[in-house]
């Protein structure tokens, strides 16, 4: 759990970076799967910073998805919202509501149940037919973003901030079906497809349009299916007799998230600022 709260950590911050370099690159083609608008990205110190603390998340995110259930880790994900509000606070001076810090409380309260209740991982090793489904949601996560992107500015973010959870999620349960670098395990085509494609969507979906909408999208797809999954097919239980103080903390983490979506939308440039 603690590689799971630091992986959200870093998720947090780096999203205040990308969100500032998405917004200052030059606008691409509006297309969601709009490769050269990520390309331009890159071009930006802050979007390279925030890549490097993303890398490290992912690391810490390996390593608490092989030690606790997916439901756990995709709520400590979730928090990362929180992370990103506070770091924008102290950072860039945003100004956070009291109802805002009281979602940041709900958030860290909904943890705790969630690390007093969880269990170990599963035992579920997930069958070939899991593995490539897997495979075609990712495939599926590019469709929908290039068909995404001809939507006006609010339901594209929404829809491009879903299917990049929905990506990213693809990577937490893939994770799971890796045992080793195998490279007949479509878990493994299907990490690295709905990873790439969660940053492709994801950098589209900051560029233009509601952050707020595509950051709420994000948590949603990022934690709902893939607990689902871990559940259903892998095995995930929380403690015995507390499934209900699981199932609450989950909720209660994942809402107190949402409700502090507004903390994916980067601070305007000030005058002569440079990238």
């Amino acid at each position: 759990m603690i590689c799971a709260l630091g992986a959200a950590v870093c998720f947090g911050t780096a999203s205040v970076l990308q969100a500032v370099a998405a917004r200052a690159a030059e606008p691409g083609t509006g297309s969601g799967v709009d490769t050269a608008l990520l390309l331009r990205a890159l071009r930006q110190w802050r979007y390279l910073a925030g890549l490097g603390l993303d890398g490290v998340g992912f690391v810490l995110q390996i390593v608490a998805l092989r030690h606790i259930p997916i439901y756990a880790v995709g709520a400590a994900l979730a928090a990362s919202l929180a992370v990103t509000a506070v770091v924008s606070a102290r950072l860039l001076g945003t100004r956070l509501s009291r109802s805002e810090w009281a979602a940041v409380a709900v958030v860290c309260a909904g943890l705790l149940m969630l690390g007093l209740a969880s269990g170990e991982e599963g035992s579920g090793e997930g069958s070939l037919e899991l593995k490539l489904g897997l495979l075609a949601v990712a495939g599926l996560v590019l469709l929908v973003g290039a068909v995404a992107g001809g939507l006006p500015d609010r339901p594209r973010a929404l829809v491009l901030g879903l299917a990049a959870g929905t990506g990213f999620g693809v990577v937490e349960v893939s994770v799971r079906l890796i045992d080793g670098p195998s490279l007949t395990n479509p878990a493994l085509y299907a990490l690295l497809l709905g990873g790439g494609a969660g940053f492709l969507l994801l950098t589209s979906a900051l560029q233009r349009g509601s952050v707020t909408a595509a950051t709420a999208g994000l948590v949603l797809g990022e934690t709902i299916g893939p607990a689902a999954v871990g559940v259903i097919w892998l095995g995930d239980r929380p403690r015995e007799g507390l499934a209900w103080l699981a199932v609450t903390g989950f909720a209660v983490a994942v809402a107190g998230a949402l409700a502090l979506a507004r903390f994916g939308e980067p601070p305007a440039e000030e005058p002569g600022a440079t990238s």
